[in-house]
Parts: C-alpha cells; sequence; structure tokens
C-alpha cells in the first residue's frame, strides 16, 4: 500500500485508534494505543517513548548497573519514529492499524541500543559490500492448555501440555487441535507474518513453525511479530504458548534457527552457489561460514540472551555445544544447505526461540560480513559424523556469565557494534546473571533441604 492509502485506512477504521510498538533488548514488544489524530501529528515526526525500555530487564525490574538510563537520569522520554512500511492490520482485533517505531537520540540518529536500528547498520553495511541479505527464522514452541491465571495458581508446576506423548509431524495431533493450528496458519498469514509451514515437533504440544523468507529487515520484523502474535492467538482458544529456550529438562528444547543467503545487489542472484564448487559453496560463503565460527563465541549472548539459553545447548538435544559446521548435518553449529541457485543458505542452528530476531539476525549478517571483509579461510573441515563429540576446533561457552564476559571484553564485538551498544547489552547479561545468582531454586532445596 502507498503511504497516502495507509493514512487514508487509518483515519477511516471505526475504532478511532492505532496500535503501536517497539522492541526492548530481550525482543518483547512494548507498546500502546494511540488516537488517530496523535498518530497523524507524528507520522512525519517523533513520538516519545520512555527511555525506561532499555533500563528494566523483561520482568520489569530496574537495572542498577547500567549507564544508559536509569534513576541518575530520570528515566526520560526518548524519540520514536514509527515505519510506515510495517504497517499491518491485526486480524484478531477488527483490523486494528499497527505499526513497528524505532528509537533515535536527540539529534534523530539511530539510538545506539535500539536492537532494530542496529539491524539497519548492519544492513547498511552489507549494502556498502554489494550484497542484498534474505533471511528468515523458524521457532519450535510448546503450548499448554492453561491461562496466565491457572499457570500461577499451579506456581509453573503440573501444568498441562496441549496434547500428550512424544509425536513430531504427526497429521494425528494436527487434526486433535485443528482450528488452532488453522488460526495460526491462516491469521498469521493475514497479518503478514505467512508461513512456509507449521507442523507438530517432538514433545507434548510442540509446534514448529518456518517464516517465509524475504529482506532481512522484514523477516527480522515478522519473527518479533510471530512470537507475540503466537501468544495473542494462542489466548483466545485457551493455550498459553512458550519460547522458553528450554523448559523442562526431559524434553527438547526450542530452536530459533536463521536461515540466511546474500544475494547480488539487485537481487537476481545467489552469490553463496558456486556450480563448480563440489559442494556448491562459493568463496563468499565459505567467507562468510569462517566469519561465523571465528566470532560466534565473541558474540554468543546474542544468539544466547538468557540463562535458560544454556540450558538447551547441551549435547544429544538437537542443539549444538562445538564450534562446528557441516552438510546438512543437525549436530554442528552451522548447517550449510547447498545444491541450487536459489535455495543454497546457511542455517545458524545455535540460535534458540527465546532470541530477540533483531539481535540474532545482525549477529548473523555482521559475523559472516566480518568473514568476507577480512577474507577468512574456511579452512576447519566440514563435520561429516556426531559434531558433539568433534572438539578440535573448541565448544561454546557453557553459561551466560562465561559468554557475556567474552562479548563485553572482545574487540571483535566492539568492531561489529559498536562500544556503546555492547557494554550496554553486556551489563543487562550480567544484571541477568546476578538475578540468577541469588536465588534459591528447587532443586537446591530438594537436594539440600534436609540432607545438609
Amino acid at each position: 500500500m502507498t503511504t497516502e492509502e495507509i493514512l487514508n485506512y487509518v483515519k477511516q477504521h471505526p475504532s478511532g485508534k492505532v496500535k503501536v510498538a517497539v522492541t526492548d533488548l530481550d525482543g518483547v514488544l512494548r507498546g500502546k494505543y494511540i488516537a488517530v489524530d496523535k498518530f497523524l501529528s507524528i507520522t512525519e515526526g517523533k513520538m516519545g517513548f520512555c527511555d525506561v525500555v532499555f533500563g528494566w530487564d523483561m520482568n520489569d525490574a530496574a537495572y542498577d548497573n547500567v549507564k544508559f538510563t536509569g534513576w541518575h537520569s530520570g528515566y526520560p522520554d526518548a524519540g520514536v519514529k514509527l515505519d510506515l512500511r510495517t504497517f499491518r492490520k491485526i486480524p484478531w482485533e477488527n483490523d486494528v492499524p499497527f505499526f513497528l517505531g524505532e528509537f533515535v537520540d536527540p539529534q534523530e540518529a539511530p539510538a545506539a541500543v535500539c536492537p532494530r536500528q542496529l539491524l539497519q547498520k548492519v544492513l547498511r553495511d552489507s549494502e556498502q559490500l554489494g550484497y542484498k541479505p534474505c533471511f528468515a527464522q523458524e521457532f519450535e514452541w510448546f503450548n499448554f492448555a492453561e491461562t496466565p491465571d491457572s499457570i500461577h495458581a499451579k506456581d509453573f508446576k503440573n501444568m498441562t501440555a496441549l496434547t500428550p506423548g512424544m509425536f513430531g509431524y504427526s497429521i494425528l495431533r494436527s487434526t486433535l487441535k485443528g482450528d488452532f493450528m488453522t488460526d495460526l496458519f491462516d491469521l498469521l498469514k493475514r497479518f503478514d507474518v505467512p508461513l512456509e509451514g507449521l507442523h507438530t515437533e517432538t514433545g507434548p504440544g510442540v509446534y514448529e513453525a518456518a517464516i517465509v523468507h524475504t529482506d532481512i529487515l522484514m523477516a527480522a520484523d515478522r519473527a518479533v511479530l510471530f512470537k507475540t502474535a503466537v501468544k495473542e492467538i494462542a489466548y483466545r482458544h485457551g493455550v498459553m504458548a512458550t519460547f522458553m529456550a528450554k523448559w523442562n529438562e526431559s524434553l527438547p528444547g526450542c530452536g530459533g534457527h536463521v536461515h540466511q543467503s546474500l544475494w547480488d545487489s539487485a537481487g537476481n542472484e545467489n552469490v553463496f552457489y558456486d556450480a563448480k564448487h563440489p559442494q556448491y559453496m562459493s568463496e563468499v560463503m565459505q567467507q562468510y561460514v569462517a566469519g561465523q565460527l571465528y566470532c560466534l563465541p565473541h558474540i554468543l549472548p546474542m544468539y544466547a540472551p538468557v540463562i535458560n539459553s544454556y540450558k538447551r545447548l547441551v549435547e544429544g538435544a538437537w542443539a549444538p555445544t562445538t564450534l562446528t559446521w557441516g552438510i546438512d548435518n543437525r549436530t554442528v553449529a552451522l548447517r550449510v544447505l547447498a545444491g541450487g541457485k536459489k535455495s543454497t543458505r546457511l542455517e545458524t542452528r545455535v540460535i534458540g526461540a527465546d532470541t530477540n530476531p533483531y539481535l540474532a539476525m545482525a549477529a548473523c549478517l555482521a559475523s559472516g560480513l566480518y568473514g568476507i571483509r577480512h577474507q577468512l579461510k574456511l579452512e576447519q573441515p566440514a563435520t561429516t559424523g556426531n559434531g558433539y563429540r568433534d572438539y578440535s576446533y573448541g565448544t561454546l561457552p557453557r553459561n551466560l556469565d562465561e559468554a557475556t564476559r567474552q562479548m563485553k571484553n572482545s574487540p571483535v564485538a566492539k568492531e561489529l557494534f559498536g562500544d556503546t551498544f555492547v557494554e550496554h547489552f553486556a551489563l543487562t547479561r550480567e544484571w541477568e546473571w546476578k538475578q540468577y545468582a541469588k536465588a534459591v531454586t528447587d532443586w537446591e532445596l530438594k537436594r539440600y533441604f534436609e540432607i545438609i
């Protein structure tokens, strides 16, 4: 739609309101409804939005260790520009108009800590090198026949899965909850988050969806909106959806794998593909893979951002633990899918469903471009067997504390994303670790209360 058509739709919508949202560092949508007149007054300017969204964690607890904002600054409003290109109609809210925004500083330059702005910075780097990134994210998540009230009343114990048993790719289970599956597929398409596929995964109540690939910024917008939209659609069916990386130690974790390729500036040729190479991998693709392998330990919190992320990254759980790559190998960190001119791509499997898509995609692209800029050679051979046992080139950091320490002190991370972002993001991850470190868990009570 043209800008004029979008504005006319907003003016004529009977609700008289518009829904707008931004994302915080954890990828959580923060937003509000505004009146149509207010919306029209800021379409070419900006609106104020409290910068506390970068000064608190996902539970709204204020950080006490960051410089960007806090009690010391008084939590002022920051400028937010709405991107009219993100216009959507929310089909489960009577087609209320919806827009995404991004933060700017007082001089209206991109805010250094804004996830969407960070991704656009990396995108500009790619375009300067002559590459157009094509991305898509896929998600696994668990569904429960619960409500927020019932889960809190149960203290998050003995929750009822939407369907029982381990039944991946099940036609029976998708039929059993056919209304929910149909709504997910159809309403997401109407919300401009089209799916390539939707199916059950192995585990009670687990679904997996692959979002249609597109340019990287739109792909990230779709991924961010997908997670919230799934939860909202689930509410309508008396279902709660969770994108935790690992909600139960006995069950598989939830991935948020990112598929990616680079195309020429016109978008006509996939520069990852080389028909003459034995594995159909161009030199550009080899450098891109080498860059991701090299940078991965420096930026892992952007792929695995919370404590729980690392409970998924364990051996034999369909998530990687080593710095490995391979051809169509699901035990490695980087899975190369090569063979076709259009389909040759890289799948970064480290990424969990709990990630912020803007940061995950920015990390993928920036680290791949690092390999291209520095002309890194992919000297590491492809892992052909069990990647969990291939320790030749190292392993991933084992927890958020270890990963954050590496990122905070990494000149590579600062080269990719700038000092301001790295400092602020690392401090927020340190806060997350401190909250975990002081908590007394059920595991500790069961293990020590009586015996010790």
